[in-house]
């Protein structure tokens, strides 16, 4: 639960095979996620918004993610996450990013401009008043930018059980390199119907958050949206759900199954 808005984001550490197709999303895209502890306590919610902005005279995405605790748990672990990313509207690259998180009394006060032609990440850590200059790889994606570059560019038609797929992407104040399985398709009972989805397995940092490298599945809805639907962390001490609640603004149709 100490990590909501992080989980949820998970499902950005992952790179496929591109190919240009009509854009997942747009301006308005709005998700909520509930998230629940070991199966049926209330841990919190999150939400990812998307806005038509500019930055520097560029026309952008901002996006905005939050991550909070709800219910009993915030009465003795309160969590307050934001997370912001500005990325260009052609060709989804990063050019700013924020995290501005209090979880339970630790936090952490970033924000990060990309020079995406110098391959050059700017740090600015409020927290410590330090900045520094670290040199990234092209065309390097943040922890918000990467679930929409991905959701606009990714073929998932030539993906086969057991592909793995990486992404590079800068986080606070280094380079990571994620990679994530290809488990297969699914019919997923959701809040909106029975729903066709693609599962994936991330590979996670096992220790103090999760309890090994592959603690984390993840669906997303295998049409023109690629919405993220559901996504279990076994952690060290228990376990965290988060399932889409809620959502509006979607670019195309939510497809569900009909059942004869």
């Amino acid at each position: 639960m100490k990590k909501i808005l992080l989980i949820i984001l998970t499902i950005c550490f992952v790179q496929m095979s591109f190919s240009q197709q009509e854009s997942a999303f747009g301006d308005g895209e709005w998700f909520k996620f509930r998230m629940s502890y070991s199966g049926f306590l209330k841990a919190g919610n999150a939400t990812l918004t998307v806005k038509d902005t500019k930055l520097d005279n560029k026309d952008v995405y901002h996006v905005v993610g939050k991550g909070w605790t709800t219910g009993m748990i915030k009465w003795f672990f309160k969590v307050r996450d934001r997370y912001e990313s500005y990325f260009d509207k052609e060709t989804i690259v990063p050019y700013k990013f924020v995290r501005n998180i209090d979880e339970g009394g630790y936090t952490k006060d970033i924000e990060i401009d990309f020079d995406q032609l110098n391959n050059k990440a700017y740090v600015n850590n409020k927290k410590h008043k330090k900045k520094t200059i670290i040199d990234t790889k092209p065309n390097i994606q943040d922890m918000v930018s990467t679930f929409y570059y991905l959701r606009n560019n990714m073929n998932t038609d030539s993906l086969e059980v057991g592909d793995e797929v990486r992404v590079d992407m800068f986080f606070d104040e280094e380079n990571y390199g994620f990679k994530l399985r290809y488990l297969g398709e699914e019919i997923l009972d959701t809040e909106f119907g029975d729903v066709e989805t693609l599962k994936f397995r991330p590979y996670v940092m096992a220790g103090r958050v999760f309890k090994e490298e592959e603690s984390l599945t993840l669906w997303v809805s295998k049409d023109k949206n690629k919405l993220p639907l559901r996504i279990k962390a076994d952690l060290a001490v228990g376990s965290l759900r988060a399932d889409l609640d809620a959502f509006k603004g979607l670019k195309h149709p939510f497809q569900i199954v009909v059942k004869q």
